[in-house]
């Protein structure tokens, strides 16, 4: 239901499939179709927990204002799988953007963000901002994806084994 909080369990869940299934080597479109079922029409949620995901990853690297992570290219690079066109773009710019807003300690406007879209999927934009984002780290600590996955279960508190 929209406008209720999820429950604990769900945003415990939501990091763990979505790590565990990075970490077995699952595309985004797996992703998402292992996540869907925890969101909830008219509602952002999950999208909330990948950007705290994505988030969390760019600390990994120590990533920061000396040695950024470029976004021109991010996505061809480490989301190949997606294509995005149009309005798209913009979409999984902003969560790519607001997820590293969030690292920096800068809470986006995610409804005033969103409600424009007059859509219901900011949540799959977010995870595969999430994707991007992920991958691009393990990649940047020159680690395995699954090896960085377990890194950041561990982080999460969630088990992915």
């Amino acid at each position: 239901m929209a406008g209720r909080r999820p429950a604990a369990e769900d945003c415990r869940e939501a990091p763990r499939r979505v790590l565990a299934g990075l970490a077995q080597g699952d595309d985004a479109f797996g992703l998402a179709a292992s996540v869907g079922a925890l969101h909830r029409a008219d509602d952002t949620f999950p999208g909330e927990v990948f950007m705290r995901l994505a988030a969390d990853a760019l600390d990994c690297p120590g990533a920061g204002r000396q040695d950024p992570i470029r976004y021109e290219g991010l996505l061809e690079r480490y989301l190949p799988e997606c294509e995005f066109r149009g309005r798209q773009n913009q979409k999984i710019k902003f969560a790519v953007l607001a997820s590293a807003s969030l690292r920096g300690g800068l809470e986006p406007d995610l409804l005033g963000e969103v409600i424009w879209w007059q859509s219901d999927d900011f949540w799959r934009d977010a995870l595969w901002a999430a994707v991007a984002i992920i991958r691009s780290c393990a990649d940047r600590q020159g680690r395995s994806l699954a090896d960085f996955a377990g890194q950041l279960a561990v982080r999460q508190g969630v088990d992915i084994q």
